[in-house]
């Protein structure tokens, strides 16, 4: 298959409110096309249409399981919650692109205009809890896609979700850049009083211009700075996500983003390197050379130079951080920085011990235990 846009098509243009326009084929498809000059001008009419701004679909679907477990020894969650596939945020560097090809739909724009929402999560986790064979787990709300988008406004999963973790006292940790986790901080404050609960707030970039075209559906810099003070302020560990570290696009923040998370009520850092697995590598490209041509050949020489000579290397141990020099100039400028304004805390321990199993309502109207 081809990951590059016909030539003799005009290339993909900016749009308001999307990381990319670019439909672009994911690497299962079984045809490929390609456009051809029929003599009747129709490759030119077809670059001066005018065409409608993509408008976001959102699919429910009921799902039979919402665990997902983890084997990769880079991540500290053993299970993970993504109550949806696809995420209208639209960053386009976004790591999860791929998924949306086992969909046969679109890593590009595809993935950020068709939202597919597991709308029984809550009663597959709680089955799952229930089950006989569950013992509790480190786990992760958000890891893939974020549990905030804007339909979460409306469909209330994610909000569904953590009342089980309540109603359960299991612990979970979540990441999100969105400012509507406020709205849960009802639920939220009083597990993270008992242990169970941590929050990470995923701050890319200080530059509200920058912000606007790397992940357009997110919430401002700003507004994700008043969303750790509040939930700083509720009584909620809150840590921020640095990521992902984009070399001479936001790589030169780093320190300043430290500190203004810190001076908001962040108590811990973490952060990941650029990732550029599968479609996400010729997106992010095409990104790159529509709005910062000048500097599109730099960025990826310093990201091949910490990915051993290629544009990605997805092996464990070296696929968060970049191997070689820069890589390490890298992680001493976060680790100094982050002791400097007090973000080198450990992580929140999590306490284990208070999951109780829920009980499952059955036909006749009694209750059982185990599923």
């Amino acid at each position: 298959m081809k990951f590059h846009p016909d030539p003799s098509m005009p290339a993909p243009q900016s749009l308001k409110g999307r990381g990319t326009v670019w439909a672009i084929e994911h690497r299962f498809a079984r045809q490929d096309r390609e456009s051809i000059d029929d003599g009747w001008g129709s490759l030119d009419q077809a670059s001066q249409e005018e065409h409608l701004p993509p408008s976001t679909q959102i699919i429910e679907e009921r799902v039979k399981a919402i665990l997902s477990s983890n084997d990769s020894p880079d991540i500290s969650f053993d299970l993970s919650i993504n109550p949806y596939r696809g995420c209208e945020h639209g960053c386009v560097y976004c790591f999860a692109r791929p998924t949306h090809s086992y969909l046969n739909m679109s890593p590009g724009l595809d993935f950020e205009t068709r939202i597919i929402a597991k709308v029984n999560a809550a009663q597959r986790l709680r089955e799952a809890f229930a089950s006989r064979s569950y013992e509790p787990l480190l786990l992760n709300i958000g890891s893939a896609t974020d549990a905030y988008q804007p339909v979460e406004r409306k469909l209330c999963i994610t909000r569904a979700v953590i009342e089980v973790m309540a109603e359960c006292g299991h612990p979970f940790s979540l990441v999100t850049k969105s400012s509507g986790i406020e709205r849960d901080i009802d639920l939220i404050a009083p597990m993270a009083a008992r242990g169970l609960a941590a929050v990470y707030v995923s701050v890319t970039s200080l530059d509200p211009a920058l912000s606007r075209i790397l992940e357009p559906r997110a919430a401002s810099p700003q507004r994700r700075l008043r969303t750790i003070e509040a939930l700083a302020k509720a009584g909620i560990p809150v840590g921020v996500s640095v990521s992902p570290v984009i070399p001479f696009i936001n790589e030169p923040e780093l320190e300043r983003i430290l500190e203004a998370a810190a001076s908001a009520g962040a108590t811990s850092a973490f952060s990941v390197v650029l990732r550029l697995p599968w479609e996400v590598n010729p997106l992010f490209q095409q990104w790159l050379d529509q709005h910062f041509p000048e500097r599109a050949a730099r960025v990826m020489a310093r990201v091949r130079e910490m990915r051993g000579g290629k544009d990605y290397d997805a092996k464990f141990g070296s696929r968060m951080r970049g191997e070689g020099v820069w890589a390490q100039l890298l992680s001493q400028r976060f680790h100094k920085a982050a002791a400097r304004f007090g973000l080198n805390r450990k992580r929140v321990e999590l306490d284990l011990t208070q999951f109780r199993k829920p009980l499952l309502a059955r036909a006749d109207g009694q209750t059982d235990l185990f599923a």
